[in-house]
């Protein structure tokens, strides 16, 4: 029997990007030298709900047991056991107490741990604590002696006799075998077989693949599969700019003085006494008078929105409530300045005074580690609100762009295309696609197009690792004998196909991949391979592209994805077997918000999303099921643009 296993690195700073996850990697190394099938990571912050969430999107992988790692102390922070606990159906105090006698044979701070260990459906978990020597002595008890292989059997509905066999003839259980002599990748539904799945471009045509041989996976599974495999970048500090939008705040942000640091207005006026009646007073300003003065008796001090009060007064009459009695005159006798202002009301202790830490208290969070610095300007703006010159974030990610393929021409230096003088088709794809990306605040690097050619893709992709930290390459992906992409990815660059197919319409083809190498933080550097398609290569672009760049760059799991709005259709769309994905305007009217169909939704069709900003998520085609959605009927829509009004 063959298990398979979820992980959970609960750290704030490894969710941050601060700090490496060597404990969830230890255990994901151990396991899969275990002979565990596929062992699918995941990261969450402290944060009860977080882990929470964390776990269920494990859960929903159908793994066999769960390991989570961190937070099971008794720090401020340490929630873990508090987030899992209301989750377990059915306790496990036998394995808790073997996790905590194990660790107090090696130290007596073992006491201080809490784990917990139980049932949920048909997964064990168990919580296991954040340092890795923790982490090597408590898998060691749980994986000698068959005692995580007996459970695990057993949970699944076994009798448990396999393994009572094999440990009374002296052989390993099958779950505890030595690690096979091939990489399996995590989170995939489907194992990775032994061999690469693509075709050998060496082959002639007839003798390629007319089958493909990758899983057609559903959508869900495709998305949970890039956020269970993507970990974010690293940590970099930038000064506070305009160039932060985009970026997710590594650090908690705290005010280091009060703000304001005095009293000051909050409106143009005359500072004064609150005792003072209304009459005539003299108008002092910043040249005639100091700050830390006593204001005399008599007079007025002039001041502009968020000035500082000077000493001895308590609140500020508006302009608008005062009238000028004489003025200054100059050589000519003209009026220069205010020299006597009448007030026209009395005003109470404190009116339009902004008290000393009224706005921010020194040492009061601001903005908390993990939020988004958007482009709107409230967050740069708050951090220079409080004085920061510089601040930590996650590093946001460089994107490499590729186009693949003998037909294309580039649109700004076209090359002829040799042969029988077919004219070739525009390459439509990387500008469409970098207008996105730099329009999102991504950094791009054109890769321009390689030729089908194994050579011209190796050379293309290596320059993409080299210089970026995440690959969009179209085209080349489907079963032409000239589709070289999967084929490059796992016998060039001994890549890992994550996945190959997707039930969607448009973007069946989409490919996301991962290739190990030295430069990239963890290890591997991500590839999609979007369809050639250009409304396929941009659809499948917002559906899995933006979600891996967010995750990349430290998002909220729960903000990766595009942001969804129920619409009333305007249109009668057709339903595909596929889930499918429909090109609208959408509007908000009195009404409520109506979405209009771009026309064709033909894959190859450019048009369909000139002026689309949501894309109609629609649902696959059921037996005995409506075959259409009709006008007037609802539909959740992707938002990929402005709501129009």
């Amino acid at each position: 029997m063959s298990f398979s296993a979820g992980v959970i690195t609960v750290s704030d700073s490894v969710h941050a990007g601060v700090n490496e996850d060597k404990s969830g990697a230890l255990i994901q190394d151990t396991l899969r030298a275990r002979g565990f099938q596929r062992v699918a990571l995941a990261v969450a912050p402290d944060d009860e709900e977080r882990i929470r969430a964390s776990l269920k999107q494990i859960l929903s992988l159908q793994v066999d047991c769960v390991f989570t790692t961190g937070g099971t102390g008794f720090g401020e922070r340490d929630r873990t056991p508090e987030a899992i606990s209301p989750l377990l159906e059915r306790q496990a105090p036998g394995l808790v107490h073997l996790l905590l006698s194990s660790s107090l044979k090696h130290t007596p701070l073992a006491a201080l741990s809490r784990p917990v260990a139980g049932t949920i459906g048909k997964t064990l978990v168990v919580t296991l604590p954040g340092s890795t020597k923790a982490v090597r002595e408590n898998l060691d008890a749980l994986l000698s002696n068959g005692v995580l292989d007996h459970a695990l059997d057993l949970i699944k509905g076994g009798s448990g006799k396999a393994v009572h066999a094999a440990l009374g003839s002296g052989h390993t259980p099958v779950g505890q075998g030595q690690a096979h002599g091939h990489h399996h990748h995590s989170g995939c539904v489907a194992p990775k077989p032994r061999t690469a799945l693509s075709h050998d471009p060496s082959v002639p045509a007839p003798g390629r693949l007319r089958v493909s041989p990758y899983p057609l996976i559903g959508l869900k599974d495709a998305l949970d599969i890039i956020m269970t495999e993507i970990q974010p970048l690293g940590v970099v500090t930038l000064p506070v700019t305009a160039n932060l939008a985009g970026h997710v705040l590594a650090e908690d942000v705290h005010a280091p003085e009060d703000i304001p640091a005095s009293k000051t207005t909050n409106v143009d006026g005359y500072a004064m006494r609150s005792s003072d009646t209304p009459g005539v007073y003299k108008v002092l300003t910043s040249l005639t008078h100091k700050l830390f003065n006593e204001l005399p008796k008599g007079s007025i001090f002039r001041i502009n929105t968020g000035g500082p009060l000077p000493t001895g007064t308590d609140s500020v009459i508006m302009v608008e409530d005062t009238e000028l009695e004489s003025a200054q005159k100059d050589a000519d006798g003209e009026d220069m300045e205010e020299e006597q202002v009448k007030t026209l009301a009395q005003v109470s202790p404190g009116e339009n005074v902004r008290q000393p830490g009224s706005d921010v208290r020194k040492g009061e969070l601001v903005m908390q580690i993990g939020e988004v610095i958007t482009s709107a300007g409230g967050e740069v703006g708050t951090l220079a609100f409080v004085g920061r010159k510089e601040v930590k974030v996650v590093r946001k990610p460089v994107v490499a762009l590729l186009s693949t393929g003998n037909e294309l021409l580039d649109l700004q230096s076209p090359k002829p295309i040799p042969g029988d003088g077919w004219g070739g088709i525009w390459d439509t794809n990387r500008p469409s696609l970098q207008a996105a990306l730099e329009g999102m605040g991504y950094e791009v690097v054109d890769l321009g197009i390689a030729s089908d050619d194994v050579d011209a893709h190796v050379r293309a992709i290596s320059k993409g690792l080299e210089t970026a930290d995440i690959l969009l390459t179209t085209g080349g992906t489907s079963m032409g004998a000239s589709d070289l992409l999967k084929p490059v990815i796992e016998r060039r660059f001994n890549g890992t196909i994550h996945f190959g197919r997707v039930a969607m319409k448009p973007g069946k083809p989409t490919t996301f991949a991962s290739i190990p190498t030295k430069a990239a933080i963890h290890g591997r550097k991500f590839l999609f391979a979007l369809p050639g398609n250009p409304a396929s290569a941009i659809v499948a672009f917002h559906i899995f592209v933006v979600p891996a760049l967010r995750r990349l760059g430290a998002w909220l799991t729960s903000k990766c994805q595009l942001p969804r709005v129920e619409v009333q259709l305007q249109d009668t769309m057709l339903l595909d077997p596929r889930v499918e994905f429909h090109r609208v305007i959408v509007r908000s009217t009195p009404d409520g918000l109506l979405a209009t169909t771009t026309g064709s939704q033909r894959s190859s069709r450019m048009t369909s999303l000139c002026g689309a900003n949501g894309l109609v998520q629609l649902p696959p085609l059921a037996v005995g099921g409506p075959s259409k959605l009709e006008a007037g009927e609802f539909a959740p829509v992707i938002m990929i643009g402005e709501i129009q009004m």
